[in-house]
């Protein structure tokens, strides 16, 4: 750009933007109208038959009028004639005629004239054209000073400094938006460049610059200046998405990469402690400066930590049991189960205290549901002021997710071993029952029997009588070893049930109960075996922990069907508060349920009755499916508390 531009120079300098001094023009007049003189006379002495002519001085005429213009061109075109007509027209001396000397003079004069204008007319297109290159190069090192710059503030004010240093202004300022006006230049002078668009850039400048610069800057450099401008700032907002987009990626990267290490774990069997601790580990890499805590209810209101990382140490695990007061995360999330914001700068009750005494200002809080049952929440807390980041709420979901399924898996490895450690033991129960029927019952009259028939074979020849006597009570202990035997088959599969379906059985069980019942049936036609065995044994265990524990007077009991499922219900009025630990009746029913792909649950609040409801589809369960999870109780469990 540099030697292309000194080439332009050199090939335009003819045209000298600003005229020499008049004095060096009237000299440089004198001595063209001089040589001019001498080589007429020269041409005339070697061609004495040849007539001079005035049009040599024209060249002259032309000459100083394009450098100093039309004044002294005419000055030199009245002095050509004069010349002219003293040396070469006979017969010398000074004789001016009006007719010849008069039209030479008026010829100069024109071309004089012509030759001013035309050459004030290149002059002003040569100045022109060293301005628009100049501008173009001004532009061109704006540009590059703007776009040079890592962000649009530092490009911004290296191009001001260069727009100043070429126009030699004291400072110069390309701003985007409302110009600030500049104190130190004692006012200022406010552009606005381009066309008006959007965002709008001005150009403030000292009040004492020029017109001429000013007009420059507006008219000419504007447009450019606001391009440029522009260009840079939808650059930056280019740069600034990219950069946006990729820490999004990047953070995207790491949380995936957090929840897969914690997704294994949770795989692969890791303990809940294990879990825990890389829950919140994970979460504080995930939001440095944090604290990440997790924290669990407890029936007592009050919450426990279990886990949490800071680099300050622990906050929670210093108060085993917190207890739930005030307006603070945990008791908005017990009350609404929803994901909370709090400020503990003015949060309540005993937990903020604590937190605010050890620097947290603002804590996000997701709950964590286990089986429909409210387990705990997981925390993010900061030590700052600012908002914690919206995104906070997402990775808190996703990690929750993955606690509640720790726990449930927990929870339901738990429940799996305890029911097969029930299943077993009530088949040794029912064997050692049936044994001890067998051996109280049918077994001592067999020997009986077989004693009594002894008897007879020795007393049959002697006395016959006595042998009828026997053998009539022998055939009656068979008819009751027949009975009992029946009897006891019916306590393992009451035939009623076989015979006739569960509505039978149902009122029968209804009409047996001490405790009233009152019997809704809508079941429209014999369910699968399976089905009935159970429904059966769920009223049936129900009602007796009615009549046992729950001091009702009345009972209802439910049962409806499509071609489904079939749903059944059995509420009393009683004391309510029963728990499923005590007993392990309804825990064994909860799973003959369940292993039936159903579901089951026990709603019990003190002195308001106990409900229990169980829903057990008709179709047979997948064995690789896993059921659906029922609700955990929400006050107890058991019917009556058995």
């Amino acid at each position: 750009m540099t030697v292309t531009n000194g080439v332009r120079r050199r090939l335009t300098s003819w045209t000298l933007p600003t005229r020499p001094p008049l004095l060096v023009g009237v000299a440089v007049a004198a001595m063209v109208i001089a040589a001019e003189t001498a080589i007429l006379a020269m041409l005339q002495v070697a061609h004495p038959h040849v007539q001079p002519s005035a049009g040599v001085y024209i060249l002259g005429v032309v000459a100083v009028t394009t450098v100093w213009g039309t004044r002294l061109g005419i000055a030199v075109a009245l002095a050509s004639t004069v010349v002219f007509n003293v040396v070469h027209v006979p017969p010398g001396g000074l004789h001016l005629s009006l007719v010849q000397d008069g039209q030479r003079a008026l010829i100069f004069g024109i071309v004089a004239v012509i030759s001013g204008w035309l050459a004030d007319l290149a002059r002003e297109r040569s100045e022109e054209a060293h301005q628009r290159a100049d501008e173009a190069e001004i532009s061109v090192e704006v540009a590059r000073q703007i776009l040079g710059e890592d962000d649009l503030a530092s490009g911004l004010r290296a191009g001001s400094r260069r727009l100043a240093a070429r126009f030699g202004l004291p400072r110069v300022s390309i701003e985007v938006g409302d110009a600030t006006v500049l104190d130190s230049m004692g006012g200022a002078t406010v552009l606005k460049l381009g066309d008006g668009g959007r965002p709008a850039v001005r150009l403030v400048v000292p009040a004492t610059t020029p017109p001429k610069t000013l007009e420059r800057l507006r008219d000419r450099l504007g447009p450019a200046l606001g391009s440029i401008v522009r260009t840079a700032i939808e650059r930056q907002e280019l740069i600034d998405t990219l950069r946006t987009s990729q820490q999004a990626t990047q953070a995207l990267l790491a949380e995936q990469a957090a929840l897969q290490r914690v997704a294994t774990m949770v795989a692969t069997g890791g303990s809940p402690a294990a879990v825990f601790a890389a829950v919140t580990a994970e979460l504080h890499g995930l939001f440095p400066g944090f604290h990440t805590a997790l924290m669990r209810y407890e029936s007592d209101r009050t919450v426990t930590a279990i886990s949490e990382r800071d680099e300050r140490g622990d906050l929670l695990s210093d108060h085993p049991n917190l207890p739930i007061e005030g307006q603070n995360i945990v008791s908005t999330i017990l009350r609404t189960r929803r994901t909370a914001r709090v400020d503990y700068d003015t949060a309540t009750g005993p937990i903020a205290r604590e937190l605010r005494s050890r620097g947290i200002h603002l804590g996000l809080g997701v709950p964590i549901v286990v089986d429909g049952e409210l387990w705990g929440v997981t925390l993010v807390m900061s030590y700052q002021p600012q908002p914690i980041p919206d995104a906070a709420e997402k990775r808190l979901l996703a990690f929750t997710e993955l606690v509640a399924t720790t726990i449930a898996n927990t929870e339901n490895r738990a429940r799996l071993i305890s029911s097969r450690v029930r299943l077993v033991t009530a088949a040794d129960d029912a064997r050692r029952r049936i044994e001890r029927d067998l051996h109280d019952g049918p077994q001592q009259r067999i020997v009986s029997l077989a004693l009594r028939l002894r008897m007879a074979e020795e007393s049959a020849l002697n006395d016959l009588p006595a042998a009828r006597q026997l053998l009539a009570e022998t055939v009656r202990n068979l008819t009751e070893i027949h009975e009992s035997m029946t009897d006891l088959a019916r306590g393992i599969h009451p035939a009623l049930l076989t015979q006739g379906g569960i509505g039978p059985m149902l009122r029968k069980l209804a009409r047996r109960s001490i405790v009233p019942v009152e019997l809704r049936l809508k079941v429209p036609k014999r369910l699968p075996e399976r089905v009935e065995v159970a429904v059966y044994y769920v009223v049936s265990e129900a009602l007796t922990n009615i009549t046992k524990h729950s001091r009702a007077s009345v009972a209802c009991v439910a049962v409806e069907s499509d071609e489904r499922s079939v749903w059944l219900s059995v509420h009393d009025d009683g004391i309510g508060g029963a728990k499923p630990g005590d007993g392990t009746g309804l825990v064994g029913l909860r799973d003959r349920v369940e292993a039936l792909g159903g579901r089951f649950g026990v709603t019990s609040p003190v002195a308001a009755g106990t409900t229990l409801t169980a829903e057990i589809p008709l179709a047979e369960p997948d064995a690789d499916a896993a059921a659906e999870p029922f609700p955990l109780v929400s006050a107890g469990s058991g019917t009556g508390g058995g």
